[in-house]
């Protein structure tokens, strides 16, 4: 299999070095910083030849990875729809949209689809470490969906399928699970922050609890996971959350705070806490929310 990737950055780097490792030829990277993709280019052998953002009539490769940001997928694959004197299979990585936005390629006889890892790449050389025993979201035509399952299995990735509808409710999901525990983070250090320590004290501090509660979700159900006050329903404890919080730490804490205890409530409820005590919490999230307003 002989591929080449568009858009070599942080995720495209980080696929093209993993594919590389697989001994998998990578034949072209193409993108707009030369700079950046030599740096990638030099880990690769043999070496993929580099080419300008738009120059893509030399490309005869197998499949083609799209790697670009979102907003410029449709006018690359137009582009290779226009330039391409071969029919590889396309697939882009976004993980909010479809394969259909590849529709121009299937028109001149191509496959297309889609390939999104869960796995968060900020970095294209820790990256290409990552994707070993990571999900992967696959759509598409059936072709393309057998050859994304092959590459996700050289990858030592697992791959499973969406409807293409369902394509951007399931990036939500992800950046949920993703960004927002980042920000949810930011918001229990701007907490913990108040109580004396530094930024980053406070982070080193969060840090082991959050892995062991990511560890406790290897093994349990959600409902099963949870601990605390909320699994508790330890109403007297939110009561003197809600207190303090309001006295210290901005509104959007306090928001997050309440909107994610309403939720761990509902979990609660599924463990059979004290049905009297969740329902005593739930009112004094309305009335701490209405304060807010």
């Amino acid at each position: 299999m002989r591929i080449s990737i568009i858009g070599a950055g942080r995720l495209g780097g980080a696929l093209a070095l993993a594919l590389a490792k697989k001994k998998i030829q990578i034949e072209n990277l193409a993108a707009r910083n030369f700079e950046t993709v030599e740096k990638i280019a030099k880990f690769i052998e043999p070496p993929p030849k580099i080419l300008a953002a738009n120059d893509f009539s030399e490309i005869t490769s197998d499949v083609i990875l799209i790697t670009t940001q979102d907003s410029e997928i449709e006018s690359v694959a137009n582009e290779l729809a226009a330039k391409l004197k071969t029919k590889p299979t396309v697939f882009h990585t976004s993980g909010s949209l479809s394969s259909e936005i590849l529709k121009d390629l299937r028109t001149v006889g191509c496959s297309v689809g889609s390939i999104h890892p869960l796995v968060s790449i900020s970095d294209a050389q820790l990256g290409a470490e990552r994707f070993a025993n990571a999900y992967f979201c696959v759509e598409g035509d059936e072709a393309a969906i057998e050859t994304a399952e092959k590459i996700v299995e050289r990858l030592g990735g697992k791959s499973f399928f969406i409807a293409a509808e369902y394509k951007t409710l399931y990036h939500a999901s992800a950046v949920t699970a993703c960004g927002h525990l980042v920000a949810l983070t930011d918001a229990a250090i701007e907490m913990l922050t108040k109580c004396g320590l530094k930024n980053n004290e406070a982070q080193t501090v969060l840090l082991p609890l959050i892995k062991s509660t990511v560890e406790n979700l290897e093994t349990q159900a959600t409902a099963q996971a949870l601990t605390g006050t909320f699994a508790r329903a330890d109403a007297g404890t939110l009561e003197k959350h809600i207190k303090i919080l309001r006295e210290n730490v901005s509104p959007e804490a306090l928001e997050i705070y309440l909107q994610l205890g309403a939720r761990s409530l509902n979990l609660a409820e599924q463990q059979n806490a004290n049905s009297e005590n969740i329902e005593k919490m739930r009112g004094q999230i309305l009335l701490a929310k209405k304060n807010l307003k």
